[in-house]
């Protein structure tokens, strides 16, 4: 019998894609949101594809903030586009 493969949505293309293709973005419990190239790290999760563009149409579409209920600051967010840029490409 075939393992169910775990599948999550992209918060930017919004298509649904196994978890292992997908980057998380956390929030700890301090309320720093930071890009969790494990998909380990404690507290509430979101997804989004290895693509800076995706990130680009999530932070846009104002989607992150919606996932987490709260608003992200400006700095975050170049922060992610940061990460995003020197680990993917």
């Amino acid at each position: 019998m075939q393992k169910k493969i775990p599948m999550r949505q992209c918060l930017g293309c919004r298509e649904m894609k196994p978890k292992r293709e997908l980057i998380r973005v956390v929030k700890n419990s301090e309320g720093v949101v930071s890009l969790d190239f494990s998909g380990k790290a404690p507290g509430r999760g979101a997804y989004i594809c290895k693509s800076s563009e995706c990130l680009k149409i999530a932070i846009k579409s104002k989607a992150i903030e919606r996932a987490f209920s709260a608003p992200l600051p400006p700095e975050v967010s170049e922060k992610l586009r940061e990460e995003m840029e020197t680990s993917v490409e």
